[in-house]
């Protein structure tokens, strides 16, 4: 029984395969036309992903000159995914990094956060121009609370979508090789700024309107927890290999709102280099600048012992790593 079981499984067995074959090179035959606009599709698209921790550490032991032991890392992540092909280009890129410094006799500080998230598609009339009309998404924040150490460690001056930005805009966009640069206009850019931390929003923070009190000090009004604000975005962006293993990339971003102070100009520029190692062996050499007229400067007065607002500042960030880096 076991023998004829068998014997009639296998036949089954050969049917079927061979059965599956024939109608799969039918198959595959018959849909040439169709694999090759899929292909087409696919031939267009190119994609990255990284991911990167930079490790930098110092500990002493009967060091007669003094120093304090710490242990600082970066972690990094970002993504994109573009795609042209004729009269269309379309970009995508998330990015993502936390960074966390541990020093002796100190609680563990946050060093760098971001989350990020942008979005631009552009079209064009004809294949000969390299000017496209163009829609742009880009969404900003953080993931951990944000301090000011030198005066306090358990009030925090930002938090998870406190502050958050969102860009809305269309325009047109420059590239004659626009994965290597590219110059974005729009005359009609929506800017929202989100403080979704009622402490926050109630202080003003981030240029968003602050709550009332009363002359006892009793709450009347909550403060908003957004702003909106319709005007022009102008952005540019580089990224090449200047030499063998060495690469930079240049992002510069200036806004400026239609109805408050137009023509002063939130600036967010930014310039990353990047050396390479070898596969996995990479450092980084970054400056971030910035610049927003509705951020204020609070110091505290150390008469007083009251907070005071000395105004919009530029802002400055450098940062300098050696590290692994995994493309894949």
């Amino acid at each position: 029984m076991f023998s004829r079981f068998s014997k009639r499984h296998s036949v089954i067995i050969m049917l079927v395969v061979t059965s599956f074959s024939f109608a799969n090179n039918i198959h595959l035959k018959s849909n040439d036309s169709t694999n090759m606009v899929a292909d087409s599709l696919r031939a267009g698209w190119k994609a990255f992903n990284r991911a990167s921790l930079d490790i930098s550490e110092v500990a002493f032991v009967n060091w007669n000159a003094g120093g304090s032991n710490s242990i600082s890392g970066l972690f990094g992540m970002e993504s994109g995914r573009s795609y042209k092909k004729g009269h269309l280009v379309w970009e995508n890129r998330v990015a993502a990094r936390i960074g966390l410094n541990k020093q002796q006799e100190q609680s563990l500080r946050k060093t760098d956060d971001l989350l990020e998230l942008s979005s631009r598609f552009g079209f064009r009339k004809d294949t000969l121009t390299n000017w496209y009309y163009s829609a742009n998404f880009s969404f900003k924040t953080q993931f951990a609370n944000g301090y000011n150490y030198a005066n306090s460690e358990n009030e925090p001056i930002s938090r998870f979508m406190a502050p958050a930005y969102l860009f809305l805009g269309v325009g047109t966009v420059y590239g004659e090789h626009i994965e290597e640069f590219s110059a974005y206009m729009s005359p009609m850019t929506l800017k929202s700024t989100f403080v979704l931390d009622q402490n926050l929003a109630n202080a003003g923070s981030f240029g968003v309107t602050p709550a009332e009190y009363d002359d006892e000090g009793n709450l009347l009004v909550k403060g908003r927890n957004f702003r909106r604000e319709f005007g022009i975005l102008l952005t540019s962006g580089y990224e090449s290999e200047i030499m063998e293993n060495i690469s930079v990339r240049n992002e510069l971003s200036l806004y400026t709102d239609y109805l408050n102070d137009f023509g002063n100009f939130d600036v967010d520029w930014q310039v990353n280099f990047r050396f390479i190692v070898n596969d996995f062996v990479k450092a980084s050499l970054g400056s971030h600048l910035k610049y927003d007229n509705d951020i204020k400067i609070i110091n505290e007065n150390m008469e007083t012992e009251e907070d005071e607002i000395s105004g919009a500042k530029v802002q400055w960030k450098q940062l300098l790593g050696l590290g692994v880096s995994i493309d894949f």
